[in-house]
């Protein structure tokens, strides 16, 4: 079982972006018994809140329904119940490695880590580009679901 953990500074759009695009993967490649996929913020301010409306219009028009998902904070004791935490920028990382008192088992990454082209997705809150984050994102699950299953 792989067990993955998304996580951007709110959880409102990327994270919850890359979630939706990994279950997909996982779905269609028949393989839903073998993961555990959700999405989380290093921060509270979102907390509770909905996919930001053009976050949520982005995986709408790509056939993929995040209702119901609802923003929530990463805990420390998250650190043992998942694989593997993808954040989306380096100040992703650092908040999740100073929240777990660092990462003795190496399970923090970054999500273009996975990609042809390494560094962060840059958020689109600020950006107002969801086009670019969706690609970045379904470059960065592409990669992962590679390195993860073979396939």
């Amino acid at each position: 079982m792989h067990r993955l953990l998304f996580v951007c500074h709110g959880n409102i759009c990327r994270s919850p972006m890359a979630e939706f695009v990994m279950k997909d993967l996982v779905r269609k490649a028949g393989l839903d018994h073998s993961f555990a996929i959700s999405s989380a913020a290093t921060s509270a301010e979102e907390t509770g809140r909905p996919v930001y409306p053009p976050a949520r219009r982005m995986l709408l028009s790509h056939g993929l329904d995040p209702s119901g998902k609802r923003a929530v904070q990463l805990q420390p004791g998250d650190y043992v119940r998942w694989d593997r935490f993808i954040g989306m920028d380096e100040a992703n990382r650092r908040s999740m490695t100073r929240l777990f008192g660092g990462d003795p088992e190496h399970k923090v990454h970054l999500l273009l880590d996975y990609a042809p082209r390494p560094g962060s997705v840059a958020d689109p809150w600020y950006t107002g580009d969801f086009e670019t984050a969706w690609r970045d994102i379904s470059a960065g699950c592409a990669g992962l679901f590679t390195a993860l299953t073979g396939l």
